[in-house]
């Protein structure tokens, strides 16, 4: 069951209010996990550790709210051209927002790597046009303007957009097409790639933290949780039914939030392979399942349904605007040696800000754009 829907100005299906606002929980979490980067010198003393998890949430979200709401589409005249046109239109007009942002950040910056080595303006405006177009810069080459490897340097959240693509893209072509039966092979099949890649180390250090960067496994790691947590998700929206839960969005916010905050799990100090099963397991099990859970509960009183309508809106503006405050950040922690106990209230008021900023931009400038865009280049 599902309360009141909240419909998008590109979609007329109702959506899921409770997976809005879980969405909206997840990308709150993104950003603490960001701030405390600040002060981590590796993935084993990273604070609020695992919310980079949320990546693979919220591919599960995406794979399962894309089937949901388009599955019995293509048999109505939807094409892959029309698909994948309504979901430039959601994706697109923020994505410009996050790296315009992230050109002011670097300029702020002094125009320089984390070395300290000086950037030319020709490399920043073909990073920017590469940024703008959702195409990766390889490392090493004159694009990839930071030094440390990113695909979308001036925005480095980008490159989960660029799967996000990548899933859609899929989704038009293949996916769709799939029997149950054949779906399930794909996810059964990715499911075991992955757990594979997190308990044999993929990333270096028993983590699933991948794809932000083309180098080395980043493009296999970044497809490998894609491909599961997508397929997954789009599956369960197929032999979805909903079960009696009580205080879903409670429930599942906790598990999404207490998974965000658990330090990353050794016994040593060293980096461990208990860490990878960790992440194996949340991603295999316990994300699917809070889908699920979240898709069959309800907002039984306004208070809630608010909460998670404005979570749901916010969260994609959250997500992807909030890293060049993160670049400003870190460049002020490192150049003076700050604590976290020392700037915590600048951390506070820079995810104060994030939203803020985030809930303007929502609201004059994304769904402006998005309405504008749909009335002109979509029939109903």
């Amino acid at each position: 069951m599902q309360s009141t829907p909240s419909v998008s100005s590109t979609d007329t299906k109702p959506h899921y209010e409770l997976l809005d606002g879980l969405r909206g929980v997840a990308a709150l979490a993104v950003i603490w996990y960001h701030i405390f980067e600040a002060f981590a010198t590796s993935p084993v003393d990273q604070k609020f550790n695992h919310a980079y998890l949320a990546v693979d949430f919220f591919f599960v979200l995406s794979g399962f709210v894309l089937g949901y709401a388009y599955d019995d589409r293509w048999r109505k005249g939807m094409t892959s051209g029309k698909f994948m046109l309504r979901r430039i239109i959601r994706l697109q007009p923020m994505v410009v927002v996050g790296v315009l942002l992230g050109v002011v950040a670097f300029i702020v910056q002094g125009c320089e790597k984390w070395d300290g080595s000086a950037v030319s303006i020709s490399a920043v405006v073909l990073s920017l046009v590469l940024g703008l177009f959702m195409l990766p810069s390889l490392p090493g080459t004159l694009p990839e303007v930071r030094g440390n490897g990113e695909m979308f340097p001036l925005n480095g959240p980008s490159w989960s957009l660029f799967f996000e693509y990548i899933g859609s893209v899929l989704y038009a072509l293949v996916l769709h097409r799939l029997s149950n039966r054949a779906l399930k092979c794909v996810v059964l099949l990715s499911g075991i790639c992955l757990a594979l890649g997190a308990v044999m180390n993929i990333s270096g250090d028993y983590h699933l933290g991948v794809g932000w960067s083309a180098g080395g496994v980043g493009f296999l790691g970044g497809f490998l949780r894609l491909a599961f947590s997508f397929s997954i998700g789009l599956y369960m929206s197929r032999v979805f039914e909903p079960v009696k839960i009580r205080g879903a969005f409670w429930i599942c916010s906790a598990v999404v939030i207490g998974v965000s905050c658990v330090p990353y799990i050794t016994a040593d100090g060293q980096a461990s392979v208990m860490n990878g099963i960790f992440d194996a397991v949340c991603t295999l099990a316990v994300f699917p399942m809070v889908v699920y859970l979240g898709a069959s509960g309800f907002t039984s009183d306004k208070t809630s349904g608010r909460i998670c309508e404005f979570f749901g809106n916010i969260s994609y503006p959250v997500y992807i605007i909030h890293y060049p405050a993160m670049y400003l950040f870190y460049w002020w922690v490192w150049s003076n040696g700050y604590t976290f106990g020392q700037v915590w209230y600048v951390a506070v008021g820079i995810f104060i800000g994030v939203i803020l900023l985030a809930w303007i931009l929502l609201r004059v400038y994304d769904m402006p754009v998005r309405r504008y865009l749909a009335s002109r280049l979509c029939r109903k």
